[in-house]
């Protein structure tokens, strides 16, 4: 975009052989990023699309289709109306804009705090970016000042001040040097009382050739929200508690967009979800995860998604941040990847669109021709627990001890053929046997139990029993709506005290009593934190689940559709192992 790189998947075609007439098409999330803004809609087929216009204009309606994991806009019409340039090169498609010019910038109150009014003398593209978050200086308690009253040295200043929130907003322009800094000396926003001290300034603008740069700094909780409007042309800068566009968009067929703020109480929560219609044709959902022919990595819910090939995904299970192990089940067409942990919720489904959720504990068993009986505690999992624990080639080629003096068995072709010390945890990796396993022995030197020529024999099942009658399973937790009553007990799960107390930003997947599925995300609270457990449960009540279960958090709340997250900006989700994916089959292009 007028020699800036964006990332968005794009299509070329001929439109008609004889004219040589070329169409183009982007993905709808990656036009988002050029300022349009997608509005509601119930017609899987076409896209109305608004840039740039007065309200009461009729808006623009793109023709849609999916092509592998994107959901694609014609870009044709729009070009042509604002005279746009579009030429391919390999796999960059080069978008060259008219000219444009900001001619001012101006300040107003409103109830909910500052605007910004860009004025323009055309239509022009705009993208805003949050920005990597600063880390904030420590200041030794021997540098601040024993008197309230003193002055705080400058690097107590930002380390002592509230969090801040870094954004850009690029927009396709240019701007008179002079006007720009007469802007950056008369600029400025009235904070919060609790705000005051700011350690950049909180609105500045810059220039670059064609391009001008508002950069914000915001205290945590104000979020830009920027919207267009012509006759006059102007970019509008909210700077709100409230950011996000509410959404009613059916995204594909058996798949819809919705985003909203619930009220709950006297808070409201902004809520980004999809709903999935499971019995749609061509639909298809399974757990994905990060790493290639392992269990062990983690990577952005990005990444994970478009290795896949996926359409749409959230972040699902527990895992170690340190060591990259999961720490739940993973199941995936019938086999177990890694099991279950502390009797945690889970859901499990089928391919006919039918799932059950609830606690999920997976009892196996190895059966030596002594007729010795040996419980497995866990199957490819990084929560460490005494007994067995079995690892197969899923886990990876080897397997590295998580504990000291562990015992190692090697199974192959179901027959003991070595028994090895495990020595020092972290230390020695052990190969996995393609044609078996290995068995790790957590109590101590029970593995001469298992002679070497030991026929071995495994068994399994789960509890309920009914989940072992689903081919694929997520687990998490804690459960929080069964048979539609909120049935939350996070300490029966195995969390602890201080989880069940805190406020986060929540991920959670959830089932309506018309078979659909929810697969939602929650943020913080209008001008306070995130949700508990308990009001995360109610407000899949308030969506319409009957049975509802709480995915992992925090930072690893990440909710991706075509190409992108939707519920947050990339540069605030962290890496995580393992997620939910939605798969589309692709659909011919439509003209």
């Amino acid at each position: 975009m007028n020699g800036r790189i964006l990332s968005a998947a794009w299509r070329q075609w001929e439109a008609q052989p004889a004219t040589n007439r070329i169409q183009t098409a982007i993905s709808d999330v990656g036009l988002m990023q050029l300022g349009v803004d997608l509005l509601n809609t119930q017609d899987v087929t076409r896209q109305p699309i608004r840039w740039f216009t007065t309200p009461d204009t009729p808006p623009l309606v793109s023709s849609i289709w999916h092509s592998g994991a994107y959901r694609y806009l014609d870009l044709s019409q729009l070009a042509a109306k604002v005279g746009w340039q579009l030429q391919s090169e390999g796999d960059v498609l080069r978008i060259t804009t008219p000219a444009a010019k900001i001619t001012g910038l101006r300040q107003g109150k409103q109830t909910w705090g500052d605007r910004l009014v860009v004025d323009l003398d055309r239509p022009t593209p705009w993208q805003l970016t949050q920005q990597p978050p600063v880390t904030k200086p420590k200041v030794p308690l021997a540098e601040l000042p024993d008197d309230p009253k003193q002055q705080l040295p400058s690097q107590a200043v930002s380390a002592l001040s509230p969090p801040y929130q870094q954004w850009k907003i690029a927009i396709d322009a240019a701007i008179n040097p002079e006007l720009a800094q007469q802007l950056n000396a008369n600029l400025a926003i009235q904070l919060p009382k609790q705000s005051q001290i700011s350690p950049t300034p909180l609105v500045k603008l810059g220039t670059t050739a064609n391009l001008t740069t508002i950069d914000l700094n915001l205290p945590v909780g104000i979020f830009p929200r920027v919207s267009t409007l012509s006759q006059p042309n102007r970019i509008i800068i909210d700077l709100r508690p409230d950011p996000i566009v509410e959404r009613n968009i059916l995204w594909a067929r058996g798949v819809r967009w919705q985003q909203k703020y619930i009220k709950l109480g006297r808070d409201r929560f902004p809520v980004t979800w999809l709903e999935v219609n499971p019995r749609t044709t061509g639909l298809a959902l399974r757990p994905i995860w990060s790493a290639v022919n392992s269990l062990i990595g983690t990577a952005p819910i990005v990444t994970t998604a478009q290795r896949y090939t996926a359409a749409a995904a959230i972040n699902a299970g527990f895992f170690n941040r340190n060591n990259k192990l999961p720490l739940g089940a993973i199941r995936r067409e019938g086999r177990w990847l890694s099991s279950p942990i502390l009797n945690r919720g889970a859901i499990a489904w089928n391919d006919a669109g039918q799932f059950k959720i609830g606690r999920l504990q997976r009892q196996e068993t190895a059966i030596a021709s002594t007729g010795q009986s040996l419980p497995i505690v866990n199957l490819n999992s990084g929560y460490i627990q005494a007994g067995i624990s079995r690892y197969t080639s899923d886990w990876g080629t080897t397997y590295t001890p998580l504990t000291n003096n562990e015992a190692i068995a090697i199974v192959q072709n179901n027959q003991v053929t070595a028994n090895l010390s495990g020595g020092l945890a972290g230390k020695t990796a052990f190969p996995i046997p393609l044609n078996g396993y290995l068995l790790a022995f957590r109590t101590g030197s029970t593995a001469n139990l298992l002679p070497i020529g030991t026929l071995l024999r495994l068994t399994d099942g789960t509890v309920p029993s009914e989940f072992a009658q689903y081919p694929h399973a997520i687990g998490a937790g804690p459960l929080l709506v069964q048979n539609r009553q909120i049935v939350l007990n996070a300490k029966a799960e195995g969390f602890s005290d201080a989880f069940s107390r805190q406020t986060a930003v929540r991920s959670a997947i959830g089932v309506t009593a018309t078979g659909n599925l929810l697969i939602a995300t929650v943020h913080n609270r209008v001008g306070g934190t995130g949700s508990t457990l308990w009001e995360t449960a109610k407000l899949l009540q308030q969506m319409g689940s009957i049975d509802a279960l709480n995915l992992d958090g925090g930072s690893s709340t990440s909710l991706y559709l075509g190409g992108q997250l939707v519920n947050r900006s990339p540069v605030t989700a962290a890496r995580v192992h393992n997620g939910f994916g939605i798969f589309l089959e692709t659909e011919s292009r439509k003209q």
